[in-house]
């Protein structure tokens, strides 16, 4: 049997995810497919709220054995952020098995861990400008975690002038090659939200 999976994140970048939610479910024993909507193709341009993609998922006709959905905490307390996503299910999907993902601040926190990974992505592997990123749980204090990461990768980048324009305006496919590339058995594994993300990930599987 293979598990069909729904993954609904905040922009398509996030679908960098993917990858890492079918290894999990591979190294369990688990066959799993994870679908990924691009609701502005699809025609829902207007699909924002969690409760809005789920609904045009639902009316699309499509089925699935699990929902897991990207919220970033921002500002607010990361367990808010699971119940916004547990009523969104209930009102729009009742009793559909769903985990939430939710990053402290913001998912770019747990990209800032991998300098090598940055480097890589910016097209500048060798270079050697400082970057001063943080380590462990720093990352997770760090307000405005986006920021830093398009302001590393522009560093790392080595480059100025419309060439830097240029390549700020690839930021998206630049923080999704980062999402891929996530070593999920390296520094991410210490942070407690990406912890979490895996502890409710296996157990959504295993019962499913």
């Amino acid at each position: 049997m293979t598990l069909r999976i729904l993954f609904t994140g905040e922009g398509t970048s996030d679908n960098g995810l993917v990858p890492h939610i079918e290894a999990v479910a591979a190294e369990g024993g688990t066959q799993a497919v994870v679908t990924a909507p691009d609701f502005g193709r699809l025609g829902f341009t207007e699909c924002h709220a969690v409760a809005e993609k789920l609904r045009a998922v639902r009316d699309l006709g499509d089925a699935y054995d699990l929902v897991i959905v990207h919220r970033d905490a921002d500002s607010v307390a990361p367990e808010k952020r699971h119940q916004e996503v547990a009523q969104a299910v209930t009102s729009e999907w009742p009793g559909r098995p769903h985990i939430a993902v939710v990053p402290v601040r913001a998912l770019e926190a747990w990209l800032l861990l991998d300098e090598a990974a940055i480097r890589r992505v910016a097209e500048n592997p060798r270079g050697r400008m400082k970057l001063d990123l943080p380590t462990g749980s720093a990352a997770e204090r760090i307000s405005d975690p986006k920021k830093v990461l398009q302001e590393t990768l522009a560093a790392a980048s080595g480059v100025s002038g419309r060439r830097l324009a240029t390549f700020r305006g690839r930021f998206p496919r630049h923080r999704h090659k980062l999402l891929e590339a996530l070593d999920t058995h390296g520094p991410v594994s210490q942070l407690p939200s990406w912890q979490a993300f895996m502890t409710d990930l296996r157990a959504a599987l295993e019962h499913a």
